[in-house]
């Protein structure tokens, strides 16, 4: 069983200095403009050895919650001393019987712990655990330190008779002003309950979320203070409580302790926490455990909770990759979205800056390597994180939407808040979404920036989803790094694009390529550079390889030039767009969204040594090269799975290759795993076969893909 480290884990290796000098650069930008850009993320990890459905499909399980606790405790211990740590009820899902779990952690926004909790910190690991003939007493002690009696009420368990639980209804008026040090006045009344009421749910969970509310008093809030006992444990569930009432009954119960361990603790985060604390979150995602780090005030804060996060979670044998069964590395299949906002609503930067606003979601569509180069394989309309111009109805809308927030820019508001952060949020809610209407799942989502009819609708941030897990904190800090050059870039106005680009089809087919992915990402810090910001290309092209290894790179066995050029050909994994199919009934009554991912891609990249003394046969047929430079990649299908589109075109395997010069031919077969090309010793095609038709799918305008299911 894991347990926690001994000692505190030490950071990282820092980050390298051409970053520091970016980041610097950067931020004296944003001070000579008034801004203040924080950070946010949700980084994704998964075991070493992943086992159990809870990191394959679902979102829970039996080692996810165990494993999210001690992560927790260790960046308790080694980033936040004397924080509390607080086990929340998350989201609830279609088709989910319970709500899911998430761990808060929490401390003062100026990084003093708004509880004084006694050594070692809460959860304590020393000391007593309250027996059950001691719950009375101390709860008449909790009681005197608030100043008014509590009346509990003891409640059986269904699903385990052992367990001791007393629900002891508890509320508080909170008191006008922001004086903190005022009295908060308690009020606790008795719950008259039948003998035979007295008992919790059946549904799995902790006691607070089990109780017989039905049957509370209707004349008082639902407010219960949960005291459980078990085994070698005991838990206190709070009641929904505002900012300062919750510290206040947290401070009576850390002062109660004496000898005693501290509880494990649940309940709900107050409402108005408003910018007064600094909040970290795990919580339980299909599949993955997800980090929620809190709100990072620069780039230096975000990359050293990267640096934080990569060596605690792997104490605990956590990683942000994982291996596929074919034994590839790739990204844990969670997010790692990143969020820009500002330290507050009062001075959030994008509410009173639309033009730089638009100026930003205009560069990221005129640069498809943004949206594409650091996302997972699942891109396009149907992915998780579609660009705005793959799921609007017409570029014409988005474009209109666009001239409307930058027309704004400069010009006084109408809103209560005398800025224009409901005509942002209302005007890009709309566009900045799925196919479906879903404004979460979008490249650039607004769901989090001004939707007064959502909770947590309210926050003011833009949340960038287009973004995997990377198995390097140095690759994600440089992505962040980017980002906040490219909005600093961005703040002059010469920077920013006049109008959005119609990409047509080439978005979907030249522009997934890997070559073109890596020649728009040169464009970006070259233009980044000559403003100012150089960052090194260094960690992207190791991410880019990362991304693309090669499937087959060959090379010829003797220059065939006169410049003694080796004929070279280069084969690497292209990103392929997989369509959505209908909906599909699942187990609970509920539908899923189902992606045909059996499409895969290849780009052909030869030089032109290669082109002109070399041919290519795949598959029995012939696959032209241009001589000019040109791309040219391949589409086939890899596997035929339930449901998908085309159920009745087989899989293309294996793919054989043959790479034909004047002297000698190779011959290389990709099998099912599709990983890479190997020598192979299929029959030589016969000489008439160079001569059949070649591979169609050069379609119109300028398509570059041979598309093997046209025959």
């Amino acid at each position: 069983m894991l347990s926690l480290p001994n000692s505190p884990l030490p950071l990282s290796a820092p980050a390298p200095n051409w970053m520091e000098t970016v980041a610097q650069d950067v931020e004296r930008r944003f001070r000579a403009q008034g801004v203040r850009l924080t950070l946010g993320g949700e980084p994704t990890v998964v075991p070493l050895n992943p086992e159990g459905p809870e990191w394959s499909i679902t979102a829970d399980g039996p080692t996810k919650l165990p494993l999210a606790r001690l992560l927790a405790q260790i960046l308790q211990r080694d980033g936040w001393p004397g924080s509390t740590l607080l086990f929340c009820p998350g989201k609830r899902y279609e088709g989910e019987v319970n709500p899911r779990w998430a761990l808060r952690l929490f401390t003062g926004s100026d990084g003093i712990p708004p509880v004084r909790w006694p050594e070692p910190t809460q959860p304590g690991e020393r000391g007593a655990v309250l027996a059950p003939e001691q719950a009375r007493a101390w709860l008449e002690d909790l009681g005197q330190r608030l100043g008014v009696p509590l009346q509990p009420l003891e409640l059986r368990d269904p699903l385990d008779p052992r367990r001791r639980t007393w629900a002891v209804p508890l509320t508080a008026d909170e008191p006008l002003g922001e004086n903190d040090s005022e009295p908060i006045p308690w009020k606790a009344v008795a719950w008259p309950l039948e003998d035979r009421l007295c008992e919790l749910s059946r549904a799995q969970g902790p006691a607070g979320l089990r109780l017989p509310l039905e049957h509370f008093p209707e004349e008082v809030p639902r407010q219960v203070l949960t005291l459980e006992l078990q085994d070698d444990q005991w838990d206190l569930f709070l009641p929904p409580l505002m900012r300062r009432p919750l510290v206040t009954l947290l401070q009576a119960v850390a002062d109660s302790l004496g000898g005693l361990a501290a509880p494990g603790l649940g309940g709900m985060l107050p409402s108005d926490l408003d910018d007064r604390w600094q909040v970290l979150g795990l919580t339980a995602d299909p599949g993955v455990l997800e980090i929620n780090l809190p709100v990072c005030h620069g780039w230096r804060d975000y990359d050293t909770w990267l640096r934080r996060l990569e060596v605690s979670a792997g104490s605990l044998g956590l990683r942000s990759w994982k291996v596929t069964p074919e034994g590839q590395q790739q990204g844990t299949g969670g997010g790692n979205h990143l969020l820009w906002g500002g330290p507050n609503l009062a001075s959030n930067p994008f509410f009173s800056r639309p033009a730089w606003l638009v100026g930003v979601l205009r560069y990221w569509q005129h640069h498809p390597a943004l949206a594409y180069l650091f996302s997972g394989l699942g891109v396009g309309p149907a992915s998780q994180a579609p660009r705005p111009d793959e799921a609007a109805g017409e570029l014409f809308d988005l474009e209109l939407a666009y001239r409307a927030i930058e027309a704004a820019d400069g010009t006084a508001s109408l809103e209560a808040s005398g800025d224009h952060r409901g005509l942002i949020g209302e005007t890009l809610r709309h566009l900045h979404a799925d196919r479906s209407g879903n404004n979460h799942r979008s490249e650039i989502s607004f769901d989090k920036f001004w939707n007064p009819g959502t909770p947590a609708g309210c926050l003011g941030l833009i949340e960038f989803r287009a973004l995997e897990s990377l198995p390097n904190q140095t690759w994600t800090s440089a992505i962040a790094l980017l980002w906040s050059a490219l909005a600093a870039h961005l703040l002059d106005p010469r920077h920013r694009p006049a109008a959005l680009k119609d990409w047509g089809e080439g978005l979907h087919d030249r522009q997934l390529l890997p070559s073109q992915l890596w020649a728009d990402l040169e464009t970006i810090l070259a233009e980044l550079a000559n403003d100012g910001f150089e960052l090194d290309a260094a960690p992207f092209r190791e991410l880019w390889q990362w991304r693309f290894p090669p499937l087959l790179h060959w090379r010829g066995p003797e220059p065939v030039e006169d410049n003694q050029d080796f004929p070279e050909l280069i084969l690497r994994p292209a990103l392929e767009p997989w369509p959505l199919i209908c909906d599909f009934p699942r187990e609970g009554g509920f539908t899923s969204r189902f992606i045909d991912g059996s499409l895969r891609r290849f780009e052909v990249e030869a030089n032109a040594a290669f082109r002109r003394h070399y041919r290519l046969m795949l598959n029995d047929r012939p696959l032209e090269l241009a001589m000019t430079p040109e791309v040219l990649a391949v589409r086939y299908r890899q596997q035929r799975l339930y449901p998908c589109l085309h159920p009745a075109i087989e899989p293309h395997w294996p793919l054989n290759l043959v790479v034909r010069g004047s002297k000698e031919q190779q011959l290389f077969t990709l099998g099912g795993h599709g990983l890479a090309f190997a020598e192979s010793d299929h029959p030589s095609p016969d000489i008439v076969a160079w001569s059949s038709p070649p591979w169609q799918g050069r379609r119109r305008n300028d398509a570059v893909t041979v598309d093997l299911r046209l025959g």
